[in-house]
């Protein structure tokens, strides 16, 4: 299969160029999925999420699903290659690499289908290859793949991902088990005070003060309310109040995200935050409204998935690491709550973080992706791996 797979990569970094030069924001993606479904002639495809589809490779039975990523941020590209894309828009996640790795093993797992060969996939589950919409924005485009039951259509006994990382050098792989990547909530705070000129401040409720204050007072929830072995963050993105420099305003607003790697943290912060952020602004003399939107769960890696993984990376030469977790968020974390899942994430050589204009990681980290999609893949469908009724052996539910 890895013989396959090397196979189709020179197609691959042709289509990840192709894809890099066009890319389509969230909700736009029709022209990036159709492209690479016109990479994977003879596949059925069924259409999910708007703007999305899963391409089945196999006979029937459970399959292990792949994710790959539609969409592009809308920005404007600063990286000089030929392929750069012109149209407000860029794959400055690795999106495009992604969908090239996930279209390579798609390719090359058809072939070892249909090629005679000595010896047999024994044991190997069908593919199914989720083309997801949606992961930079909000809804989801995960959780509308998960809501339409195509995964359990298809009775997928395993989800993998594989996410490119140039905080990890290139040949590196991160299958880290159990929580690698936070919740993510936004919110919106409104303070209201009483407006007038601001000579006369005695005569007025400022909510800018309060504001200020109830930012210095919310970052308290990390250093105190938090538990110093739980990752928190509570960060303001904007503020933003009054239109002249001589008058208090009578509103201020606010908006940010706070993040926790702990699901039951995670609600008692936004009760805490409320709290907080309400009596401060009262002790200025204003009120506060507090609006939380919540986003992504914790994304979870099933231990023992993650673990033979690594084994198995580690088996063909991968340098492989079990201590890269962060804040970020991934809408990927909703494949976790229905079946067990693991997101590696694959070093890359490049002096640009994700989502910089900037950012372009080489051809090569098509390779490495795609490698890493295998092993989860085979991993995965390893009999060893699922009890008669689908779930992992010895693992009852999933969290």
């Amino acid at each position: 299969m890895r013989a396959a797979l090397h196979k189709e990569l020179p197609a691959a970094i042709a289509l990840r160029r192709e894809l890099h030069a066009w890319p389509r924001v969230s909700g736009h993606e029709r022209p990036t999925l159709e492209r690479v479904l016109g990479a994977l002639p003879g596949l059925d495809a069924e259409r999910v999420a708007g703007t999305g589809a899963v391409v089945r490779v196999g006979g029937p039975g459970p399959a292990v699903a792949v994710r790959g990523e539609l969409d592009a941020l809308p920005m404007d590209e600063r990286t000089g290659v030929p392929w750069a894309a012109t149209n407000g828009a860029m794959h400055s996640c690795g999106h495009d690499v992604h969908l090239a790795a996930a279209a390579a093993l798609a390719r090359a797992l058809a072939r070892t289908s249909s090629e005679p060969r000595e010896g047999s996939r024994v044991g190997t589950a069908p593919l199914l290859v989720v083309l997801q919409p949606r992961e930079e924005t909000q809804p989801s485009g995960a959780l509308d793949v998960v809501g339409s039951g195509v995964l359990e259509r298809h009775h997928v006994q395993a989800m993998i991902g594989a996410h490119v990382q140039p905080l990890l050098p290139a040949g590196t792989v991160a299958c880290t088990p159990g929580a690698v990547n936070a919740s993510a909530d936004e919110f919106t705070v409104t303070v209201t005070g009483v407006e007038g000129h601001a000579a006369y401040p005695h005569l007025t409720r400022d909510p800018v003060l309060a504001m200020a204050q109830v930012i210095v007072a919310a970052q308290h929830l990390v250093s105190r309310a938090a538990d110093p072995m739980v990752p928190t963050v509570v960060t303001f993105g904007t503020v933003n109040a009054g239109t002249a420099p001589n008058a208090v305003p009578r509103e201020a607003t606010a908006r940010g995200t706070m993040r926790s790697m702990s699901p039951a943290w995670r609600e008692r912060l936004h009760q805490r935050f409320a709290e907080v952020v309400r009596d401060t602004a009262r002790a200025y003399g204003c009120t506060a409204e507090v609006e939380i939107r919540p986003g992504e769960p914790v994304l979870v890696n099933d231990p023992a998935l993650t673990v033979r993984t690594g084994e198995r990376l580690r088996e063909h030469g991968w340098d492989v690491t079990d201590e890269l977790r962060s804040c970020g968020a991934d809408d990927f974390a909703r494949y976790g709550e229905v079946a067990p899942s693991l997101m590696m994430f694959v070093g890359v050589d490049t002096d640009a973080g994700l989502h910089s204009p900037a950012f372009l990681p080489g051809d090569d980290s098509v390779a490495a992706v795609a490698e890493a999609l295998l092993a989860g893949y085979l991993e995965a469908s390893s009999p060893s791996r699922f009890a008669a009724d689908g779930h992992p052996a010895g693992h009852k539910t999933h969290p």
